[in-house]
């Protein structure tokens, strides 16, 4: 009996073939997209020997939103903005490690990253999946000025691709260029993202919902509401809901893509506008789980359409499965001039 061995694909194959599809294709996006591949493949290294090297623990430095910056934060930050440095097609990134924006050595690069180089850093210590997320616009025509911050701030519908890379079980990439979205597994054995998946759908409906409980007082009176509903009990309809919550939104949210249901980080009293960032959290998992088949707002609106006004804005978000987020708006509407 002749056995037949499925054909493995490469991240580097698949990003090739698609970009063939293309006639008048340049090849640059290509180009980034494998080496934000390569510079997840030296921080998964890492990422995986942590516990035996000297990479854990804080820097003893906090980052421009006040957090305690761990050591593999760095490291991350550091692999991943070398990496687009070097194949001169970027012209800025801008990181949740860093004040403004990273202008790098080609300014006349025609695209600009943004970057949560390892989203979910707090659960370094503990072995808990961790992520790093990307996201990618085309830098607007302003020929012969200098690069501001100004050129960064674009609505989410405008980005080119976006992606993530899961530290977990094992080591997964995801992308979508606004055809669908792809994932990687990384093989350690040869070094290699093998695709494990080419056209993800999140599920309608799910029974999952994923927030921190931790902060229920101070939710708005819908949202409270919407969580009882996710507990009652009710066989007709699959409830009570199962609640998952990692602590790493890149973990999260993969696990909504895969097996549906809802992400939800409110605003608060202590985030009055969220705490999750817009630019390099939110606008790319959201395209991502659109693409997917999914919904993401903000509670009223779609997020990628907010028009930004600073590179580390806030937002409050509710993404995942389109029944689960219209079921929640729906809440928040109904119960919008109810006293907290």
């Amino acid at each position: 009996m002749t056995i037949k061995s499925k054909k493995l694909v490469t991240l580097d194959e698949y990003i090739i073939q698609s970009q063939n599809r293309f006639p008048g294709a340049t090849g640059e996006l290509s180009q980034l997209l494998r080496d934000i591949g390569l510079a997840a493949k030296i921080i998964s290294r890492e990422v995986n020997k942590a516990g035996i090297t000297n990479i854990l623990g804080n820097d003893g430095s906090t980052n421009v939103h006040g957090e305690s910056v761990k050591r593999l934060d760095l490291f991350a930050d550091q692999q991943l903005i070398s990496a687009l440095d070097r194949s001169l097609i970027t012209c800025m990134v801008i990181s949740e490690e860093n004040d403004g924006i990273v202008k790098l050595n080609s300014e006349g690069g025609k695209y600009i990253v943004y970057l949560d180089p390892l989203d979910g850093s707090s659960n370094i210590d503990v072995n808990v999946s961790i992520g790093s997320i990307f996201s990618i616009y085309m830098r607007q025509p302003r020929f012969g000025k200098e690069l501001v911050e100004e050129d960064a701030l674009q609505p989410g519908t405008r980005q080119v691709a976006a992606g993530y890379v899961l530290y977990g079980s094992s080591t997964i990439m995801a992308y979508t260029t606004g055809m669908g979205v792809s994932a990687f597994t990384l093989d350690p054995s040869i070094g290699e993202f093998i695709l494990s998946n080419d056209n993800y759908q999140i599920p309608t409906h799910g029974r999952i919902y994923s927030i921190n409980e931790g902060s229920y007082n101070s939710w708005e009176p819908g949202l409270k509401k919407y969580i009882k509903y996710c507990q009652k009990d009710d066989a007709e309809t699959g409830r009570p809901y199962s609640a998952r919550y990692i602590g790493s939104m890149v973990a999260d949210l993969h696990r909504t893509l895969v097996q549906g249901g809802i992400f939800i980080y409110p605003s608060s009293k202590k985030y009055p506008e969220g705490k999750l960032r817009l630019m390099y959290e939110c606008n790319p998992h959201s395209f991502i789980i659109e693409q997917a088949g999914g919904m993401a707002i903000d509670g009223k609106k779609r997020i990628l359409e907010i028009e930004p006004h600073s590179i580390h804005q806030r937002t409050p978000i509710f993404v995942g499965s389109p029944e689960n987020v219209k079921m929640v708006k729906s809440f928040m509407e109904e119960y919008a001039e109810e006293p907290a």
